[in-house]
């Protein structure tokens, strides 16, 4: 028993890991391998075009928009993680991911998962300002302070990702199938042949204790921000004010939701469609959403948009044009 745990041990260290696969059938993983081009051309395509007209439109130098720039980057960069090996393994008939591989795909994806909950906070304070303290906002949230948030964000998220892949990859591994299409955290740690060291138990509680503080710090937030926005004397401002904020809240809960669902629910040996369905969701769903619920819906992005693609449409044209 023991040398055959050995063995094993051995061959995840050596030749890597298995991943999920779809379907045996070769027309269903052309089939996926079609379904995943196609996502991954869509949210980089969205997430590329907001870059783009933020960086190319000089009246786009507000913190709101640098946040958003830097939302979409965070997205192209996590379905750039996973994305791409999904194809290849679906095209070429493989669930083959090297060890090296694995821990740089776990990492870079914890890495810009992180820094997208990090940032959402920031933006969660950045609307909480611009509403309770629209006189103030310029000189709270002036170029320099969003310069050091956003580093704070892609730092402190970056040794998040190092730790925490750090605490997975020590363990010894007594098997190398991971029951999901990615190398991702919780389905590593099943494939430990030991509790959780004292190391990961650290990082785990300590990843908890702050994504706690920042839920409290953001709901807070919104109850400072609800009690501004229904001072507010003209229905119009309501309005505006709300729909800045509904879409950042409405992200923000199906974020943490499917992040809480995924990381935290009490584990099983065996994937099911419940648990690959959640991951779908909190990995590809919000990267190809977020520029929609964002900036689609703003008008300045939308006339940004337009000259960066040399249209000349009416407002009414483009309005139709986003929402179709």
């Amino acid at each position: 028993m023991f040398l055959q745990r050995q063995k094993l041990i051995n061959a995840s260290s050596l030749s890597g890991f298995l991943l999920l696969e779809f379907s045996d059938i070769r027309d269903w993983q052309i089939l996926h391998f079609i379904g995943f081009l196609s996502y991954y051309l869509a949210a980089n395509a969205g997430n590329l075009l907001i870059i783009s007209s933020i960086a190319s439109d000089h009246h786009l130098r507000g913190p709101m928009y640098f946040f958003l720039m830097n939302l979409a980057i965070q997205d192209v960069g996590q379905v750039s993680v996973i994305i791409p090996k999904a194809m290849a393994n679906s095209f070429m008939n493989c669930r083959h991911i090297s060890y090296s591989g694995c821990v740089a795909q776990a990492l870079f994806y914890l890495f810009f998962v992180v820094s997208d909950f990090f940032l959402l906070t920031v933006m969660a304070y950045d609307r909480y300002v611009a509403i309770c303290y629209p006189l103030q906002y310029q000189s709270l949230m002036n170029k320099r302070a969003c310069i050091q948030m956003v580093s704070a964000v892609w730092i402190s998220s970056f040794v998040c990702g190092v730790l925490h892949t750090g605490g997975t990859f020590v363990s010894p591994f007594c098997s190398n199938i991971v029951n999901q299409f990615f190398c991702e955290i919780p389905a590593l740690l099943k494939l430990a042949c030991s509790h959780l060291n004292l190391f990961e138990i650290g990082v785990i509680s300590c990843f908890a204790s702050i994504g706690l503080g920042c839920c409290i710090f953001i709901f807070v937030t919104y109850v400072h921000i609800f009690t501004a926005v229904l001072r507010i004397p003209s229905v119009q401002g309501r309005q505006k004010a709300f729909s800045t904020c509904l879409p950042h809240l409405i992200v923000f809960s199906l974020f943490v939701f499917t992040s809480y669902f995924a990381y935290l629910k009490p584990t099983s040996n065996s994937a099911s469609q419940l648990d690959l369905a959640v991951s779908l969701i909190y990995s590809m769903f919000l990267p190809v959403m977020n520029p929609i619920i964002y900036s689609m819906r703003n008008k300045k992005i939308k006339h940004a948009l337009s000259k960066l693609l040399g249209l000349r449409f009416s407002s009414r044209n483009m309005n139709s044009l986003l929402q179709s």
